[in-house]
């Protein structure tokens, strides 16, 4: 069987992605982004836009470039906008950006001011791409194509790793995108129930480790008064399934169980302490200067952005990469800087970094399970909703 028809894995994900996610219709400029790495993904992506009608345009993008200009790019350089990228975020009217990473460490031993150069030079197309996805004029999907790369991040052979991806983006059933309409319509009824809540709590008990180490668990309230939760069922992301809001205050602190990966840097043990919806104070037992340059970058990005609950249970473990462990059953994550004024933050940065944090227990390290209270009523508890 050809892997990129329609009866291949390929071909299925790219129906998904366009029909689904993009609804690409008669006319449109799809972009297709991506390393070389992704062509057979091209190539299913640019069948399925022709038989929709569209227009397919392959963006190719390199981390091995990237690293080069991080490295050796001058002021000027490292803060360059391309007038031909920035015309495409302008004019097109569907972007498919696929994640998909030869070396996911590529910029790990870039200097953090100038990685922080960087982040800042995309804030304008970034501010582009929210602005004409709010405004209904650009559709926009983020998938991730396996490689071998990834793989090795999460400790899973290629088959596994893939098997893992295309399962969570329920590729295996019958029909992917009715049951991405059933997944939609089950965290609608959640997003409708918190929508009534003014706050809702993330809490961890303090506890002592399998190897005797104290901590202090999560005690985080967040103002959601105001906000709007926002359901996420493979529109915007591919592997999906979370419920966001966007914070109008936070108080108190969390520890994050995973490391907090951005840029090919995994900063292990965060601590983040939030006092009037800022990060007042941050720490980490692995690479806490760079997280402190990120946080420093620019007077948003101390913010908090973006407050979610993952649910997708077809994903049970980490990976090392956001995109899976933000939606994995059982975790809630937290992100800071930029925010997303559709759910109701406005919060400004060329920053948005998620970090994840796992409340279901877990016996080998010691760690008891978490609840979420919304408006002092707990709901969810140890990685389950209270009922289910």
């Amino acid at each position: 069987m050809n892997r990129n028809q329609p009866g291949g894995i390929t071909g299925r994900l790219a129906h998904v992605l366009v029909n689904y996610s993009t609804k690409v219709r008669p006319g449109d400029l799809v972009v297709i982004q991506c390393d070389p790495v992704a062509l057979p993904m091209v190539e299913a992506l640019t069948e399925a836009v022709l038989e929709a009608g569209g227009h397919p345009h392959w963006h190719a993008r390199s981390d091995a470039v990237e690293e080069i200009i991080a490295e050796r790019g001058n002021a000027d350089q490292l803060s360059f906008i391309s007038p031909l990228d920035a015309h495409m975020m302008e004019t097109a009217d569907v972007r498919i950006s696929l994640w998909a990473e030869t070396n996911t460490r590529a910029l790990a031993g870039i200097d953090a001011s100038r990685q922080a150069a960087r982040v800042q030079s995309r804030k304008p197309s970034m501010d582009t791409l929210i602005r004409r996805m709010i405004e209904g004029d650009l559709r926009w999907v983020g998938a991730l194509y396996p490689t071998p790369a990834a793989a090795q991040d999460a400790q899973m052979s290629l088959r596994q790793f893939q098997d893992l991806v295309y399962r969570s983006g329920k590729l295996f059933s019958a029909d992917p995108v009715a049951e991405w309409t059933r997944a939609r319509d089950e965290q609608q009824r959640l997003c409708d129930f918190l929508q009534t809540k003014k706050s809702i709590r993330y809490f961890v008990p303090p506890h002592t480790d399998s190897a005797g180490r104290e901590h202090d668990g999560v005690d985080l309230t967040i103002d959601t008064d105001g906000g709007t939760w926002i359901n996420c069922a493979g529109e915007n992301n591919f592997p999906d399934g979370e419920v966001f809001v966007g914070p109008q205050g936070a108080e108190g602190h969390v520890n994050y169980t995973y490391p907090a990966i951005h840029d090919g840097r995994a900063v292990e043990g965060v601590r983040l302490e939030f006092k009037d919806g800022r990060v007042v104070d941050a720490t980490a037992t692995r690479d806490e200067a760079f997280l402190h340059a990120m946080l420093d970058q620019d007077d948003g990005a101390r913010n908090i952005a973006e407050a979610a609950i993952g649910t997708n249970r077809d994903l049970t473990r980490f990976t090392g990469h956001t995109l899976l462990d933000e939606k994995i059953g059982g975790t809630f994550h937290v992100a800071v800087g930029a925010g997303y004024p559709d759910a109701g933050n406005h919060s400004v940065s060329a920053l948005h970094w998620d970090m994840v944090c796992d409340l279901r227990p877990d016996d080998t390290t010691g760690r008891p399970g978490g609840v979420i209270e919304a408006d002092g009523e707990v709901f969810w508890k140890e990685g389950l909703f209270v009922g289910s």
